[in-house]
């Protein structure tokens, strides 16, 4: 596709419209009339053709909210068919059968355990299970929400109980001695086999019955970071993350993937975290840093715009030219280190900032007070 003149010329066309004001609807349907039916996977072939016949960059991204409209139209058609592999209760349901072989396995091997043979054949089992909380994580997260909007707060309030029962029960079945074990394991096993039961049984048929093509193909795009256990992500989940997100400054509010707020909430929030925050961009220049309460080390605002190099006392200098030129290299990831001073223990972390194509967009400083966080023990829970 990459090398159709017509295309390159009708998509050229679409961007100067959308530069001129054309509606992001509009040029949508133009290209559906002209182009036609296109995977993301080419519309990303075709743009990388007009980046390198010297279009700019900048007015290649005014397609990006169209490129999102097209995906979003072909996502919510596949939502709309339970039946259809990339359906979130179609991989959910694939995950069940991953789930359900497992457990059946485990099962088989229970009545051996009264004489004390294949106990650890079962832990190994019980071990790979474990990742059936995250299946579990992605009904609470991602599933319950959109019920509840549409008003059925059922499972959150009950289902998501027996999850926690599981929960329990996994640690209940690890901590137990050889005696106990046979017992631990085999109600742990009875109750991840009722919770796919009431999945499919219930869970299942009132969600599709409840939730619009719109909700399942969010809840399908949200799965691509929450993940999934025991088969592999759909073909369509790349072009799900692939999607520009609508981000920016808009009507005095900060759009970001996750969500959006006020930039006032949004200095708030980085200003109330109980880390210090610094960020300095890909030219190694210091361009934000978090004013909280109590921060570690000095800050002033004059540092904004000044070489990270300078900012470092000539002894230190080494080490921090080594870290930011391990980060651009993409030799590393990370770094930390943890002082003492005044009394207090400080843990200074750097991390590398990465792009969707794991370009070098800059680094990150988070330093911490960690002395009272040393100090906690044992567990204090919400309930």
């Amino acid at each position: 596709m990459g090398g159709t003149p017509d295309r390159k010329r009708i998509l050229k066309e679409i961007i100067g419209q959308l530069h001129a004001g054309l509606p992001l609807e509009a040029a949508k349907k133009r290209f559906e009339a002209e182009i036609g039916p296109v995977t993301s996977k080419e519309i990303f072939e075709l743009e990388q053709s007009l980046l390198e016949e010297g279009v700019p960059a900048e007015e290649i991204k005014k397609f990006c909210n169209v490129h999102a409209l097209l995906f979003e139209k072909s996502l919510e058609k596949s939502m709309a068919d339970p039946e259809d592999p990339n359906h979130p209760v179609a991989l959910f349901k694939a995950e069940n059968a991953g789930i359900k072989r497992r457990v059946d396995s485990a099962k088989a091997l229970l009545p051996g355990l009264k004489d004390g043979k294949g106990a650890d054949w079962v832990r190994n089992i019980l071990e790979e299970l474990r990742a059936v909380i995250k299946h579990y994580e992605r009904k609470e997260q991602l599933l319950f929400p959109y019920l509840e909007k549409a008003g059925f707060y059922g499972p959150s309030k009950v289902m998501w109980g027996k999850h926690d029962e599981v929960r329990g029960l996994f640690k209940k079945a690890f901590a137990a001695g050889p005696a106990e074990f046979p017992e631990a394991a085999a109600a742990l096993l009875e109750e991840i086999d009722g919770m796919i039961f009431k999945e499919e049984s219930i869970l299942f048929p009132t969600a599709l019955e409840k939730l619009k093509p719109a909700d399942w193909a969010e809840i399908f795009r949200e799965s691509a970071q929450a993940g999934y256990i025991f088969i592999e992500p759909p073909a369509a989940m790349a072009e799900a993350l692939d999607i520009a997100a609508n981000t920016g400054v808009a009507g005095g509010a900060v759009n970001l993937p996750s969500g959006n707020m006020r930039l006032d909430q949004l200095v708030a929030l980085l200003d109330t975290l109980p880390v210090d925050l610094t960020f300095v961009d890909a030219d190694d220049t210091v361009r934000y840093f978090s004013e909280g309460r109590d921060r570690v080390f000095l800050r002033a605002r004059s540092i904004i715009g000044r070489k990270v190099q300078n900012c470092h006392p000539p002894a230190s200098l080494g080490a921090v030219q080594k870290i930011v030129d391990a980060f651009r290299a993409g030799t590393k990831d990370s770094e930390e280190f943890w002082i003492n001073m005044k009394g207090r223990v400080i843990h200074i972390r750097y991390f590398a900032l990465r792009g969707p194509a794991k370009e070098y967009l800059g680094a990150l400083e988070v330093t911490q007070d960690i002395t009272d966080v040393q100090k906690i023990k044992g567990e204090k829970r919400l309930a």
